[in-house]
Parts: C-alpha cells; structure tokens; sequence
C-alpha cells in the first residue's frame, strides 16, 4: 500500500500533495510501469483522506500520461519509456547578450474561436490606459526594444513563474503583434532551409504561413496521446510544430513519455521543439499540464503564448521564449525590426498582470467557461440529440468535439446546417496533407455561445437528423 504523509494544514491542497508524491515516484522507478495502483476507497482510507482526494490526484495524473486506466480494473503505472527525472531550471543564463463582412454567413457559428466580449475587463483596462498616459507621456514617445518593454517581459516571466512554475528570464522573451507574426520571425531565425514537422490535423494557418515561405513541411499523425514521435523519429524533420497541452483540433494532451521521447529526438543534433501552448489556461480540472518549456534540460524548447484566449481575440499580443543560444541570433539577425506592438498596450498589459488583475481575470474566465461548457454539454444531452451524439476532450480549451451517429455524411450534415443557419465545420476539413475518412466529428467552440443560443443550435440539429434524415 503506499503511504505518504500528507498535511492538511499545508498550503497546498491534499489532492496536489498526494498527485506530486506519486509522480515522484513514478519519474524516479519506485513505482514501475504497469504496476497497479491502490483502488480510490482502500488508499483513501489508507491515508485518511476523502475518496474525491484521490480521484482527483488520479485524473491529474492520468491527465498527464502517468498513469492510465482500466474498464473494471483500476489505475495502472503507464511506460514511460525516455524516464528521467525533471530537473527545474535556475533563472541564470550564461553568455546572454545584453539586453469583409460575409452577409451570406450563418448566423451561428460553432467554428468561431472568437471569446465572448462580455468578458473582457473593460472597467479596469480603461482605468490602467489612463494611468499609463499619465505616468508614461514620455516613454509613450520612445521606439520600444525590438522584443518588446522590459516592463510587460518582466511581468509575463512572474505570471509564468507563479502559474505555471516556469523558470523564465525576461531576456528570453520577445513581444510580438500576434502569434502568426511570431511564427514568421521564427522562421526567419531558423532558417529557410528547415524541415518542419507539423501535426495532422492542425490549425490551417500554421501550415499556410509555413507554405508561404516555401517551408518543406512533413505532416505527422496524431495519436490519442499526442502525436505519433515514432513516426516524427523517421522523418528528416528539423524542427517540430506543435501543442502538446490542448491540440487543436483533437484536443489531445501529449503524454510524459512522449513528452520525453520528443526532448530526447530534438537534442539529438539541431533541433527545436516549437511548443504552441494557445490556450493551456483554462484546464477545468487538477493542475496546468506541464509544458516542455519546463522540463527542457537541452535549450532545444521554442515557447509561444498569446492573450487572444485569456483577455480577447482582437488584442494582438503574442509572446515567444527563446533559448539562450537561439537569444544570441535573434540579437544578430532580427532586432532591426521594430516591435510591433504599441507601448500603450505593453505597458498597460504589464501594469494589469503587475496589479494582480490578470490572474483574477482567469481565476473568473476559467468558471465562466467551464459553466458555459457544462451548460450546453448538459442541454445536448438532455435533448432528443442524446442518443445520435456523444462528447470528447471537454476537460481543457474552449472547443470539444462532438461525434453525430447518422447515416447523413458530413458533407450533408454540414449542408443542411447551413441552410438553417448554423457553421458546422468537422475535424475532417483541418486536415491539411491529405483527406482522411469520413468520421462525423465536428468542432463546438463554445466561448462565444449565449445560453438562448443553445436552444436554436439544438432545435436545428434535431430537425436535420431526426426530422430530416
């Protein structure tokens, strides 16, 4: 039976507590793959905590590929094959250099990533604008560093450091007017001679913009659990695109080992890992997932973020950590160009998240959304929908993906929606390299959905495959 000892009077809630003992010793072999793990009931009595403690700490660590799970059976240790344990990075870095408006289109539209735009904190961002031209005339005037206000790099480094755990420079950061702006200069760092490894399906402008540049790109499956490392270990790839937190549109979370198994190929010669972590926010259960940022011993990590999620889509500001080898070529090759966003918004930015503002915001934003979720998964499965549908990857991100059971192919289920007025798109159209088999699985972003809106987008799906079909 495992014990450990674990301190309600902590500051760090049981659940947490008892998901970092086991994962510590399963990162360091005390706990081997395969082994079985105790039922909920016998290791809650065992350690005199509740069951819900326990459950909680397994779906944490099933999240994160740790463990898995059996119909009847139980939890089991999962194979982590590249083991090793993590190692948390100082702050120290050596040799840094110094510093149309379409009237056809439906009215409803389950495809638009777009957030809600009652949410955005217009009280207190209008309060900070003013206080910034008050205090900051003089700076307001002056050309900002090509990466960006030291201010608002300063800033995203502690929200990192407190949120995340993640140990970040400010030196490591640029600043950029949205992540496709980013990807650019990325690739102008790297080099047009790479090959990129991208995921199949992805997000279609990461491969439009890559294409654009006459990038060589080499589409990789996606697996349950992220994608497929074995098949990226036989390509001639140079450098991988992708985002192991939430993928879209899978919603896959990658797992440890192959988390592992990913560092190990790119430190294997020069290669970069370029971790798109778009919206790991809001994860509506246990702990952020861990990015490879933070377990990335070789620099071999490339990490982009942006607030178009977590405040609005509109709101241009993106942001890539760069490792310190890769710091120095940007100094040489790319701080000519001027950044790109304005030092009213930077330092407005840096004095919401300094203020503490931006992580109440979130605290907000994450039960916003997942009461949203929780209300229309609720509402289809409460509806005559409930038997032709069911739903998956609904515990993280701001989209799941729907699956219909109809004789109705895709291209017809999307028709008729249409027709009635709703933008049904399925996972099928987000491939990019070739056209994968029908599977009737779509795509609800739901940030942007009112509560009456709920009852249209059912009304319509059960008139075209109950009435219709």
């Amino acid at each position: 039976m495992l014990t450990y000892t674990l301190d309600a009077q902590a500051k760090i809630p049981l659940y947490e507590q008892l998901y970092r003992a086991i994962k510590t010793d399963i990162t360091k072999g005390i706990l081997r793959s395969q082994d079985k793990l105790p039922s909920k009931r016998s290791l809650a009595k065992h350690l005199g905590v509740s069951i819900v403690t326990v459950e909680t700490s397994y779906q944490q660590l099933k999240a994160e590929g740790y463990i898995y799970s059996q119909a009847k059976k139980g939890f089991f240790v999962a194979d982590i094959k590249s083991q090793r344990p993590m190692v948390r990075k100082t702050a120290r870095l050596v040799s840094l250099p110094k510093t149309r408006s379409d009237d056809t289109s439906p009215s409803l539209n389950l495809s638009n990533n777009q957030t809600n735009p009652e949410t955005f904190p217009f009280a207190t961002w209008s309060k900070l604008l003013r206080q910034v031209l008050n205090n900051h005339q003089t700076e307001l005037m002056q050309a900002s560093p090509s990466q960006g206000l030291w201010e608002l790099r300063q800033a995203i480094a502690q929200h990192l450091n407190d949120y995340r755990g993640m140990v970040v420079d400010p030196r490591q950061i640029v600043i950029g007017a949205g992540t496709e702006y980013l990807y650019t200069l990325l690739i102008q760092l790297l080099g047009l001679d790479k090959t990129v490894a991208v995921e199949e399906p992805s997000y279609p402008k990461i491969t439009k913009i890559y294409r654009q540049f006459n990038i060589t790109q080499v589409p990789i499956a996606m697996e349950k659990d992220g994608l497929s490392v074995a098949q990226l270990q036989k390509s001639k790839a140079d450098m991988v695109h992708l985002s192991p937190s939430h993928q879209f549109p899978t919603g896959a979370i990658l797992s440890v080992s192959k988390r592992y198994d990913l560092l190990s190929w790119a430190s294997q010669g020069d290669r970069y890992i370029i971790e798109d972590d778009y919206d790991s926010e809001f994860r509506f259960q246990g702990l952020p997932i861990p990015s490879l940022q933070e377990i990335d011993c070789s620099g071999r990590v490339i990490y982009i973020n942006t607030f178009s999620k977590s405040l609005a889509s509109t709101l241009r500001m993106s942001y890539m950590i760069l490792p310190p080898q890769l710091l120095e070529v940007f100094e040489k090759k790319l701080s000519f160009y001027a950044n790109t966003v304005s030092n009213l918004e930077q330092y407005t930015l840096a004095a919401f998240i300094q203020e503490g503002y931006f992580d109440k915001h979130l605290n907000r934003m994450r039960l916003f959304y997942q009461k949203k979720r929780d209300e229309l998964i609720t509402c289809l499965k409460a509806s005559p929908l409930k038997d032709y549908i069911s739903i998956h990857e609904q515990e993280s991100g701001l989209h799941f993906i729907m699956t219909i059971d109809s004789h109705l192919s895709e291209d017809a289920i999307c028709q008729k929606s249409r027709q009635k007025g709703l933008q049904l798109t399925p996972i099928s159209h987000y491939y990019q390299h070739h056209t994968p088999q029908s599977t009737n699985a779509f795509i609800v972003n739901y940030a942007n959905i009112t509560a009456p809106q709920i009852e249209q987008i059912i009304q319509m799906l059960t008139e075209i495959l109950l009435l219709e079909s």
